[in-house]
């Protein structure tokens, strides 16, 4: 899944172009980013955790009883944000307590787990330092497999670890991940004679150490090694939510404040809302631009990156100062919020009814009363969705774009569909429906299946120019990724279901640490280690700490959950402006 190439860097700072503080090739703006490093978090004082009824499993209590026996936050929610109330998840913070053994800090209530213990010493080794402070973990740490990229920190992987020391009370490595990413954002970004937009995050940094001049050097990779050479969408994102959540756990909202965090998220945004030729509010995106970063056929418009843009626009909402160049942005985004929430929960939502609506579509129709508005031919529905869809449940598809709906699952974008509140109650609901309906061919004997099903025979050779990794039932060809579990996990407490996610984590305990914290899982129920798949992956193993404790302790899903946003309404369909009699 990582794309860089192997790199055999010569560290003179001749031959790297570095700047004086250690970055390769920027286009210093005279800023001194290591002074950020050193602002101190405001004190917090660790809050009085209310006895919880224990009469009634948590499968039995409700979210909004879950949410009213976690955390009061110290600081009341910003009222740039539109949610429901400050009783609800954005008003959550996670307890900040350091475990002075290096371990996770234990509950009275909870009995650990022996994988437990094993994943924070396999986290703890994958740690990253750039003079001397830890700035990030490595992609995998297996000894066996030639390391390519692997060696790198890249910024998707790196959000489940981020999450992790976050709540086990360990913001300090997330803080310096924050700076140093958007000290690399800042570089000039060139791929052969092309200059990438301003504020286009990297893909991954490595960190080189010259032990003779005791110098340390960071390069990124913002696709310019990339296996097809693809800048990467989701980073950026990601940066965005990963400030978010640890603004909500520490209640330091001084580094969100800082004139160059602010700056660094309207970079990001206004790449993405800039004006253009599309008619969709959907983001644009090629194949390759997130975690499924080799050819799979999902260019258009990828439920994942429409999910997690979803999402940043949200959690920058609740971040973006009003002043100056944030009013315009944040007016820019609730316009941007609401046509995104009708166009996903309208075009992309399939259940049983749509499907069979679809099924029924004529074709040709012109004008604004058009009811098949993408012109999709039925015939082009393909045989497994029949079978696959239950009467009760749903989901949102992959793609959706003139002529073509992608009617494959993917596991990424629908659970952060719920967790940002993309997706309805009632929307998130019949996601869970589908898991519970579906659980071999979705969960099987290793979650989390990243896409189902499997592109096979001539439609793989076709649309994955035959990929030898992403064979049938393997790496993103519908391959398990333990990394998943995390995300399934807050899903389910969110929307009321942590029976599923107990279930899942079950299942991973029978093998995960035995086999070695594998990347990736092969066929179809999951059940062989993935042929290329390393081992001592760092997100596997981040995946289920986090998943273990925020199923301890759900009040952690504030850093991460959203409620739904009131305000977004579904508009009523008006006549387009170009229309005329």
């Amino acid at each position: 899944m990582y794309s860089l190439n192997s790199l055999s860097v010569d560290t003179s700072p001749e031959t790297l172009g570095r700047t004086n503080d250690g970055y390769y090739n920027a286009a210093d703006n005279g800023i001194d980013f290591t002074k950020f490093l050193e602002v101190t978090t405001r004190s917090i004082p660790i809050p009085i955790i209310a006895p919880i009824n224990t009469s009634r499993t948590l499968d039995e209590r409700s979210l909004s009883e879950i949410i009213s026996s976690g955390l009061a936050s110290p600081r009341a929610p910003r009222t740039l944000e539109s949610v429901k109330s400050s009783e609800c998840l954005e008003a959550l913070l996670s307890p900040s307590i350091r475990s002075s053994g290096g371990t996770p800090h234990d509950h009275p209530s909870f009995e650990p787990h022996p994988m437990i213990a094993d994943a924070w010493e396999a986290l703890r080794r994958s740690l990253v330092y750039f003079r001397a402070k830890p700035v990030g973990t490595i992609a995998a740490m297996d000894p066996t497999e030639e390391s390519l990229n692997y060696n790198q920190v890249f910024v998707r992987d790196f959000v489940p670890s981020a999450l992790a020391f976050l709540m086990n009370g360990e913001p300090e490595i997330v803080k310096n991940f924050l700076l140093k990413t958007l000290r690399l954002q800042s570089i000039e970004k060139r791929i052969d004679c092309f200059t990438l937009g301003e504020g286009v995050m990297p893909a991954s940094f490595k960190v080189l150490h010259d032990p003779v001049r005791k110098t340390d050097t960071m390069i990124a990779d913002f696709g310019e090694s990339a296996i097809g050479r693809v800048a990467p969408v989701d980073s950026g994102f990601w940066w965005i939510i990963l400030l978010r959540a640890y603004t909500k756990s520490t209640g330091d909202h001084s580094l969100a404040d800082m004139p160059d965090c602010q700056r660094g998220m309207r970079l990001i945004l206004t790449l993405c809302l800039s004006d253009g030729f599309d008619t969709f509010p959907t983001l644009l995106c090629a194949d390759g631009c997130c975690m499924t970063d080799r050819r799979m056929g999902i260019y258009g418009y990828p439920i994942e990156i429409q999910s997690l843009f979803f999402m940043a626009l949200r959690s920058a909402k609740s971040l973006l100062k009003p002043e100056g160049e944030g009013r315009d942005l944040l007016e820019r985004i609730d316009k941007r919020l609401h046509a995104l929430s009708f166009h996903m929960r309208a075009y992309f939502w399939l259940d049983h009814t749509q499907l069979n609506n679809i099924y029924r579509y004529k074709t040709e129709e012109y004008s604004h009363t058009a009811v098949n508005k993408f012109n999709v031919i039925p015939d082009s529905i393909p045989d497994w969705v029949f079978d696959f869809m239950p009467i009760k449940g749903g989901y949102f598809i992959g793609n959706v774009s003139p002529a073509r709906m992608d009617f494959r699952w993917f596991a990424i974008g629908n659970c952060m569909a719920i967790l940002s509140s993309l997706a309805t109650p009632e929307q998130a609901s019949a996601i869970m429906d589908l898991f519970e309906a579906r659980w071999e061919e979705l969960v099987g004997d290793m979650p989390l299946k990243v896409s189902y099903p499997a592109l096979e025979g001539h439609e793989w050779r076709i649309v994955t120019g035959c990929d030898p990794k992403n064979t049938r039932w393997s790496y993103h060809n519908a391959g398990s990724w333990p990394v998943l579990l995390w995300m399934l996990t807050a899903a389910c407490i969110k929307t009321g279901r942590p029976q599923i996610a107990r279930r899942a984590i079950e299942q991973v305990e029978k093998r995960l640490s035995k086999d070695g914290w594998p990347e990736y899982y092969d066929g179809k129920l999951g059940r062989y280690i993935g042929k290329q798949a390393r081992k001592f992956q760092t997100w596997s193993i981040a995946g289920y700490l986090v998943a273990k404790m925020m199923l301890e302790d759900p009040s952690h899903l504030g850093m991460i959950g959203l409620e739904e946003d009131k305000k977004m309404m579904k508009p009523g369909l008006t006549r387009s402006a170009s229309w005329t009699a």
